[in-house]
C-alpha cells in the first residue's frame, strides 16, 4: 500500500505517524511545499516577544528524525501541482524538476491560509504581514528593527489578541482594530468586555466597529472607515483563515461552505480514494449539526488519526467538532466551547443563559482569583450548547470539563453531579462548574427567572423597578445603578412594605448569589420578580457609562 500525504503539520503529520503504527509495510510519502513538516504553528506568537527564546523548539520534528523513528518518505519544497485522480497520479514540482508519483490513497492535508482583505494599497505596502507559517515569522522578526515603534493588528480574533500581547511585550505602541462590535467576536459582547478591558489596562489601543480600507505611504499609514488614518511602523494581517484549496478544486474535488473540502463521515471525497483533514475541510458542528470550519490544532489531530484508521480499514467516524479554544490576554484567560448565544439565537433554538462568578480555587487560601463562567443551555432538555470563561486563572479547567460534558452529551442535570478534586489550593467544595449547574437547575425548574444584562434597560424603561440588595458599602466603592431601589439583603424581610406588590421587580446584587436569595425571599411573600443573570459585577464591566459613582443616597 503506498500512501501518498499532501502537507504535513497537525492533520498529515498526525496520520503519517499512526498509519505507520499500523502498517510497517505501508509506503509513506509525504510532500510539503514549504520547509517545514512539523512545527507548532500556534507557537509562533510568543517568539516575536522571546517568551519561547528558542525558535529551535518550534520545530516538532524535521525530515530527518522522521525517517529513523516511523521511516517516513518526507519531501520538504516539494509542492503537488496536479491530481490525475482516474490514474491515482500527482504531479510534483521541486527547486529542480517536475516529476510524478502514484499512490493507492491520497490524503490532503493543506490547511488553510491568512484571508488577505481587498484593502485599497495593500499590495505597495512594505510593513504589513500574515503569521501562518515559520517563514512568514522569520520575516516579522526582521521587520522588528529598532526604528519600529508603532504596530497595528487588524483582526481581534484569538491569533490578533496574542499578537497585539506579544508585540506589547517589546515595548511597541500597539493598536488592534475590529471590525465586529467587540474584540474576540468567538465570545458574547459581555464575556469579550473583560479581554477589552484588559488590553486597554496594559496600554493596548483598541478599535472596535471599524475596518480599515485602506493603505497609504507604502502601508506607513491606514485609513479608517469613519475617516481616521493612523500611523504604523509595522502591521499584522489576522481577520481570519480561508481553507487552502486550489490544489483540490483544480482536480475535481467537491468544495462546500467558504471553499472548503466536502468529506463524507470518513473524510473521503468524491473522487474515490482521496481523503482530506484539518483546516482545508468542511466539519460539522457537533451541537448544531450545521456545516462549520473549525481551523483548530485539537481536530485536526484527531482527523489525521482517524483518516489512518479508517484507510488501514479500521471504523472510525468524523463525529464533527465543537470548537474548543482559549487565548492569553496579558494576565486574562479567555476560553470558549460550543456555541455562543448569538449561534443559537440564529440557529433559532430555544435556550436560557446563566452566569455565575466565583473564585479559581478556595477564597480563604491565598492567592485566589476571580473568574466568571457562562452557559448557554436548553431549559426544557437541559441541553448545553455551549459555555465561555474568563478569569486569571482556572479557566481551562472548567471550559474543559464543560466541553467533555457536552461531547459526552450530559445535561445541566448532570452538571451538579460532578466530582472534582478539591483541596484548598486547587478548587473549592462547590466548584464553579457545580454552581453553574445549580444555577441552570433554578432556572430550568422554574425557581428562578432571569433577564440578560441587555435586557435591563428596555425592562426598566416597561416600568420594572431595579432593587439592589447590595451592603450601602459596596454602593460607595463599587458604584450602582443610573435607576434602582436599594435594600440590603439582611434588612430585606423587614422592609418588605416599603415595596408595592403591584409592581413588578428586578433583582441584583454583586455577583447574582444574593439576589438569588431576595428573588426567592419576595417570591414567596407575592412579589412578582426576576434575577437580574450576572448581576452588578456583570453589567458594570459591559455598560460602565451606565454606572454612577459616588455616595449613595438612596433609602
Amino acid at each position: 500500500m503506498k500512501v501518498i500525504i499532501v502537507g504535513g503539520v497537525a492533520g498529515g503529520m498526525s496520520a503519517a505517524t499512526r498509519l505507520r503504527r499500523l502498517d510497517e509495510k505501508a509506503e509513506i510519502v509525504i510532500l510539503e511545499k514549504g520547509p517545514f513538516v512539523s512545527f507548532a504553528n500556534c507557537g509562533l506568537p510568543y517568539y516575536v516577544s522571546g517568551e519561547i527564546a528558542d525558535k529551535e523548539t518550534l520545530l516538532v520534528q524535521t525530515p530527518e528524525s522522521l525517517h529513523r523513528r516511523f521511516n517516513l518518505d518526507v519531501r520538504p519544497f516539494n509542492e503537488v501541482i496536479e491530481i490525475e485522480a482516474s490514474k491515482k497520479v500527482v504531479t510534483i514540482q521541486n527547486q529542480t524538476e517536475t516529476y510524478q508519483e502514484s499512490y493507492d490513497f491520497l490524503i490532503l492535508s493543506p490547511g488553510a491560509k491568512p484571508f488577505v482583505p481587498p484593502i485599497s494599497g495593500i499590495e505597495e505596502a512594505k510593513n504589513t504581514f500574515t503569521l501562518r507559517n515559520v517563514p512568514d515569522l522569520d520575516k516579522i522578526m526582521q521587520a522588528l528593527t529598532p526604528n519600529v515603534k508603532k504596530a497595528t493588528v487588524i483582526g481581534a480574533g484569538f491569533i490578533g489578541l496574542e499578537m497585539a500581547e506579544n508585540l506589547k511585550k517589546t515595548g511597541l505602541d500597539v493598536t488592534i482594530i475590529e471590525k465586529a462590535p467587540h474584540v474576540l467576536p468567538p465570545l458574547d459582547e459581555e464575556m469579550a468586555s473583560f479581554v477589552q478591558k484588559e488590553l486597554i489596562d496594559n496600554g493596548v489601543n483598541v478599535i472596535t466597529g471599524q475596518s480599515a480600507v485602506a493603505f497609504k505611504q507604502a502601508g506607513r499609514e491606514i485609513v479608517l472607515e469613519d475617516g481616521t488614518q493612523l500611523e504604523t511602523d509595522i502591521t499584522i494581517l489576522s481577520v481570519g483563515v480561508q481553507p487552502e484549496t486550489a490544489l483540490a478544486q483544480k482536480a475535481g474535488i467537491e468544495l462546500g461552505l467558504r471553499g472548503g473540502i466536502v468529506v463524507d463521515e470518513k473524510y473521503e471525497t468524491n473522487l474515490a480514494g482521496i481523503f482530506a483533514v484539518g483546516d482545508a475541510i468542511v466539519t460539522k458542528q457537533q451541537i448544531s449539526n450545521e456545516d462549520a470550519l473549525i481551523s483548530l490544532a485539537s481536530p485536526a489531530n484527531r482527523q489525521g488519526r482517524q483518516v489512518a484508521d479508517v484507510i488501514y480499514g479500521l471504523p472510525r467516524k468524523n463525529l464533527g467538532s465543537i470548537g474548543t479554544a482559549i487565548v492569553r490576554v496579558f494576565h486574562l484567560s479567555a476560553a470558549a466551547t460550543g456555541l455562543n448565544e448569538k449561534a443559537v439565537q440564529q440557529a433559532g433554538l430555544p435556550y436560557a443563559v446563566v452566569h455565575v462568578s466565583g473564585k479559581d480555587h478556595a477564597g480563604y487560601y491565598p492567592g485566589a482569583t476571580e473568574l466568571t463562567l457562562k452557559l448557554i443551555f436548553n431549559p426544557t432538555t437541559g441541553t448545553i450548547y455551549g459555555a465561555q470563561g474568563i478569569g486569571a486563572k482556572g479557566v481551562d479547567k472548567r471550559i474543559d470539563v464543560l466541553a467533555t460534558a457536552i461531547k459526552g452529551e450530559q445535561t445541566i442535570f448532570d452538571l451538579p453531579e460532578l466530582e472534582f478534586t478539591y483541596a484548598p489550593p486547587f478548587g473549592s467544595a462547590k466548584d464553579p462548574v457545580n454552581m453553574l449547574g445549580y444555577s441552570a437547575l433554578n432556572i430550568a425548574e422554574d425557581f428562578s427567572q432571569n433577564i440578560q444584562w441587555y435586557e435591563l434597560s428596555d425592562e426598566i424603561k416597561k416600568g420594572k423597578v431595579l432593587l439592589d440588595v447590595r451592603n450601602e458599602a459596596e454602593l460607595i466603592n463599587n458604584g450602582q445603578f443610573l435607576q434602582s431601589v436599594h435594600i440590603p439583603l439582611d434588612t430585606l424581610r423587614n422592609n418588605l412594605a416599603q415595596l408595592d406588590k403591584e409592581k413588578e421587580y428586578i433583582v441584583t446584587c454583586h455577583s447574582g448569589l444574593r439576589s438569588y436569595i431576595a428573588e426567592r425571599i419576595l417570591k414567596q411573600n407575592g412579589f412578582d420578580v426576576v434575577n437580574l443573570d450576572g448581576a452588578f459585577a456583570l453589567y458594570q464591566m459591559v455598560r460602565p457609562e451606565e454606572i454612577k459613582h459616588g455616595k449613595n443616597n438612596i433609602k
